[in-house]
């Protein structure tokens, strides 16, 4: 990747995956928004007939399956750069998989909060 023999690239690359992770949080909290509005609008209508999924969850589904996507691929890339790197590039004894397991994390309880939306109701 780089002829710089410098653990800067490692870290500018763990900061990169961060800060995807932070997007996809960021996407996921907002889906997750948007589902529970339109539950609030039931609740405002006052129209217990419909209890049924309407735009809204699943506009909702769709951030939280995008941000779970965009995450994985993070991981992905971030493992493509690791792999390019040369040894002198990372910081010796320097946990290289904390940053994949935060993200691994995230997409497990990305996974949960799923399995819970579509439980519910």
């Amino acid at each position: 990747m780089s002829d710089l023999n410098d653990p800067r690239v490692f870290f500018a690359a763990e900061r990169t995956l961060m800060a995807w992770n932070r997007t996809g949080l960021t996407l996921m909290a907002f889906g997750f928004v948007l589902e529970r509005f339109g539950l609030f609008l039931h609740v405002l209508r006052k129209s217990p007939d419909h209890a049924g999924r309407d735009l809204s969850f699943w506009i909702g589904i769709g951030f939280i399956s995008l941000a779970l996507l965009m995450i994985s691929f993070s991981i992905v890339q971030f493992r493509r750069v690791l792999r390019t790197l040369k040894p002198i590039e990372i910081p010796v004894r320097y946990c290289t998989w904390g940053g994949i397991a935060m993200n691994l994390s995230v997409v497990m309880f990305g996974i949960a909060l799923l399995v819970y939306l579509f439980s519910e109701l």
